[in-house]
């Protein structure tokens, strides 16, 4: 819990430059370790500036907030999530902007193999209300454990957190403020339910003051948590579109629907697949086969038709071993992988990819393999 107490203060403290607030936990190890070298950074930081000096040469008023805020935490069930919690998100931890501190409360795992987020205009149509259910009822059918993320902003955003909850996905919101108020007040039934479905996710203290650059900055988290960005509907400037470039700095993939030539609200998604700034999509098969899921939803095809799958027939010695350590321990990274089944990394890289060409592993963000079941 200390440890938090000081992650926390250090988040204030660097509150408008979180890249260097993480490259400083980063390379001391520790929140504690920052607030430990606070008088004499230069020595174990020799690049530092005089600037970033003074601002951490003073924590007390950060301290004492972070003494009011986990009281706060406790009392309401939020979980305070640092890098060096396991709850954090892997994904999101890969982000060279990522907060140091998220505030999480709710019941979805922010590691689960499928996430994606759904996001655009907050003037939607019902044209993209009918994208974002006919989406969503068809992946449900393919892949049943997709998380599904967004900013529970009006619009698009929380159509995809509606239709979430109706179908029976977990749905996380990422929030631009506080956990003590919901915005807009519209949206605190659903948030609510969300979080016995899904969850509430932010970077933000409770009674942080809010204002338009949380909407943006919040973005980035929306982007980091996933595998891929869905952008439905946007006019030619929007957050959709913000996500989306945001998405595409980290290396993820980008998904837009097409609209009418001349739709106010389709001009955002034409001019970015004209750009090639993400891939037209149509429906839920066009996604799962760009993401390459498709041996889940061949798995889900056959579960429901009721044919029992040979379970990982035609394995080799070594292949067979992979299987059997994942099965045990769960997603591993392929250096811990590596150690477990005795097989050089050279020789592992090859087998990881024969059982992904027979369905029976998946890659996921962070060098980590999940056994497909």
């Amino acid at each position: 819990m200390e440890e938090k107490r000081y992650a926390i203060a250090l988040s204030q403290l660097m509150a408008f430059s979180p890249a260097t607030a993480l490259q400083l936990y980063q390379e001391l190890g520790s929140a504690k370790a920052v607030f430990d070298h606070r008088h004499h950074l230069a020595d174990v930081i020799p690049d530092c500036s005089s600037r970033l000096i003074t601002m951490l040469s003073n924590w007390d008023d950060a301290l004492r907030r972070a003494d009011e805020e986990l009281p706060f935490a406790e009392h309401y069930a939020i979980k305070v999530l640092t890098p060096a919690d396991e709850d954090y998100p892997h994904r999101l931890s890969e982000c060279i902007d990522a907060p140091l501190v998220l505030y999480y409360k709710g019941t979805a795992d922010l590691n689960q193999p499928y996430i994606i987020n759904i996001v655009g205009t907050r003037h939607c149509t019902i044209y993209g209300q009918d994208l974002v259910r006919r989406l969503l009822a068809d992946l449900k059918t393919m892949c049943p454990q997709v998380l599904i993320v967004s900013g529970l902003a009006y619009g698009i955003d929380v159509c995809a957190h509606s239709q979430a909850l109706a179908i029976g996905y977990e749905t996380v919101g990422v929030l631009a403020h506080g956990m003590e108020k919901i915005y807009p007040t519209q949206h605190r039934d659903i948030a609510k339910r969300m979080v016995t479905q899904g969850g509430l996710l932010t970077e933000y203290m409770s009674n942080a003051h809010m204002d338009k650059a949380n909407f943006v900055r919040r973005n980035r988290i929306v982007a980091g948590l996933c595998d891929a960005t869905i952008l439905v509907e946007s006019a030619a400037k929007g957050g959709g579109l913000i996500t989306c470039g945001i998405a595409q700095d980290y290396g993820r993939a980008i998904f837009a629907f097409p609209g009418a030539v001349g739709a106010r609200y389709s001009e955002g998604c034409n001019n970015l697949i004209r750009d090639n700034g993400a891939q037209l999509i149509t429906n839920a098969v066009d996604l799962v086969n760009s993401m390459g899921w498709q041996s889940i939803a061949q798995l889900q095809q056959a579960k429901s038709e009721g044919i029992e799958r040979d379970l990982f027939p035609d394995l080799t010695d070594d292949e067979r071993t992979i299987v059997q350590v994942l099965d045990t321990t769960g997603d591993l990274q392929l250096n811990i992988l590596s150690v477990k089944t005795n097989i050089p990394i050279g020789s592992l890289t090859a087998l990881l990819f024969q059982l992904e060409m027979k369905g029976v592993v998946r890659p996921l963000a962070g060098g980590c393999y999940h056994l497909l079941k």
